[in-house]
């Protein structure tokens, strides 16, 4: 298994682990998912600007109210699904 196949594989079982927080709205995980494994999985594809905002997601807090901070994470999964399209294109 070549490197980009790696990369894809982990970027989905991410993606998998931010959908199931997403749907049961669990706070917590989506930032801890967004923060450690989203930002990690970027800075190993050296996808930097994935990774900023990841790491922004987090440290941009507070958020007005739990909605504002659900909005964020729907645009960081938006880009990180982009990203797995990009992966799978090119494999």
């Amino acid at each position: 298994m070549n490197t980009d196949q790696r990369l894809r594989l982990a970027l989905e079982d991410v993606l998998a682990d931010l959908w199931h927080a997403r749907r049961s709205e669990d706070i917590g995980r989506l930032a801890f998912l967004s923060y450690c494994d989203v930002r990690r999985w970027a800075r190993v594809a050296r996808q930097e600007l994935l990774a900023t905002h990841a790491q922004q997601l987090v440290l941009d807090c507070p958020f007005a109210n739990r909605e504002e901070f659900l909005g964020a994470v729907d645009r960081l999964i938006a880009e990180v699904e982009q990203t797995h399209a990009f992966f799978a294109a090119a494999a």
